[in-house]
């Protein structure tokens, strides 16, 4: 009986164990999530002046940026048109923008309004419903949806 109460103890503690790695892990990315949010805009370039902007953040070797999220991009950009325009961002390089915008993987996107200041931020693959769906909370400024929890 004893060593079944040990089992039990110890499937508990590993369980815990578990479930607090996951919490602060999850609150590590919020709150980087948040500080990439609360940062100062960036300056558009004159030809993206009144678009809103997405930055995508990925290397040369990131499989997924360029099987799954350049394909994405290429589709919300079919829908949006001239109200969005996309930047590809080699984060290896660009380690004071990777900084500035919390990037802890790739691919990440960080939509811009037209002013330059991030409205959502999405760590890892972001499919074309959600990146619609946070340009179109842009476009809408009525919109009771928030995407930069997403």
């Amino acid at each position: 009986m004893s060593e079944l109460l040990f089992r039990i103890v110890i499937v508990a503690a590993l369980g815990l164990f578990t479930w607090l790695l996951i919490w602060s892990g999850r609150r590590f990315v919020a709150s980087r999530r948040q500080h990439a949010l609360a940062a100062a805009p960036l300056a558009p370039s004159p030809q993206d002046t009144g678009r809103i902007r997405i930055l995508a953040f990925s290397s040369d070797d990131c499989r997924q940026c360029h099987q799954l999220q350049e394909p994405a991009l290429q589709r919300l950009l079919t829908q949006r048109g001239e109200a969005v325009s996309v930047e590809y961002i080699d984060a290896p390089t660009t380690p004071e923008l990777t900084r500035h915008y919390q990037v802890l993987t790739v691919p990440t996107t960080v939509v811009l309004d037209a002013t330059g200041k991030a409205h959502a931020i999405n760590y890892g693959f972001a499919n074309v419903q959600r990146l619609l769906e946070q340009v179109d909370a842009i476009l809408t400024p009525n919109s009771d949806s928030i995407a930069s929890n997403t």
